[in-house]
């Protein structure tokens, strides 16, 4: 599995259709909220997209709930689960689903972590970044035996990558 997150657009939607672009064939695009598109937006066109606190398109889901390839995905924008300061509220309702891997923005921060099994991954902003200069999405593969989480910036350079084993809790 591979896909492609990004988050915190903030109406940028030039940058979006690069990072697709230059990214190429992924099993999926997921944007973490705040793009202030229109959900019909061409460039959301193919991505899965969820509502953030500055999103005016109400028809936008608050959370996607989906399975690529074997793997359970849960996105939402974290602000309705106080991210900036604790993980634990997405984390709860990260084991009621029995999600594998939950996507989030609104902070702004990239990184990522592995909680009782779970990987959480936050791509960061590519549009206003905090915690680090860069602009920055994220592209997360899974193979049989592990997770690997590689952040870009907008012009596409490594900023860096971190791997877990699936066998990790």
């Amino acid at each position: 599995m591979k896909i492609l997150v990004m988050s915190d657009t903030h109406g940028d939607s030039d940058v979006i259709d690069r990072v697709k672009e230059h990214v190429g064939s992924v099993d999926a695009v997921f944007h973490c909220g705040d793009s202030e598109l229109d959900i019909h937006h061409s460039s959301l066109e193919g991505v899965q997209v969820v509502l953030g606190n500055c999103d005016m398109d109400s028809s936008m889901p608050i959370e996607v709930n989906t399975t690529i390839k074997g793997t359970h995905i849960l996105m939402t924008h974290g602000h309705l689960f106080q991210v900036k300061s604790t993980l634990m509220s997405l984390n709860y309702l990260a084991q009621e689903l029995k999600a594998h891997l939950v996507l989030f923005g609104h902070s702004h921060v990239l990184g990522a972590e592995l909680i009782n099994g779970v990987l959480f991954v936050n791509p960061g902003s590519l549009k206003v970044p905090r915690g680090r200069k860069e602009k920055s999405y994220a592209i997360i593969e899974k193979s049989s035996s592990q997770w690997v989480v590689t952040f870009f910036s907008d012009t596409h350079l490594e900023l860096e990558s971190v791997s877990f084993s699936l066998n990790e809790n």
